[in-house]
């Protein structure tokens, strides 16, 4: 039976989301080390009192590089289970989807760097 309130369908899709978010954390390697660093750096914002500008960056850094995580794992997960032995095209789309986690990656590396290095410097 299909549930047609606005409301309670709109709860089920967060609930479905945290459930999504939950087994994409404790189950995927990548994720569990970007997770474990996304926290490093928050504290690490905590540390230096970084600016809300900075935050809003570093939050947006964090939060599209597991973004993109989870998609390219998503994708990988159907790629997988629609031809799980060895294919020259599924590895190909394989690759582009682990591609745009490396620009992500890269991008949210720029960025605390931009935040961090006159930060770290001050130190020394």
């Amino acid at each position: 039976m299909k549930d047609n309130k606005f409301v309670r369908g709109r709860i089920k899709s967060v609930s479905y989301s945290f459930i999504g978010a939950y087994r994409l954390v404790t189950s995927e390697h990548s994720i569990i080390v970007q997770f474990f660093i996304g926290l490093a750096v928050t504290a690490a914002g905590f540390y230096f009192d970084i600016s809300a500008t900075e935050w809003m960056l570093q939050t947006l850094a964090i939060g599209m590089v597991m973004a993109i995580e989870g998609a390219n794992t998503a994708v990988e997960k159907i790629c997988d289970f629609i031809h799980p032995d060895f294919n020259p095209k599924i590895g190909f789309i394989k690759d582009i989807a682990s591609g745009a986690v490396f620009f992500a990656a890269v991008a949210a590396i720029v960025i605390g760097a931009i935040i961090y290095y006159p930060k770290v410097a001050m130190l020394f």
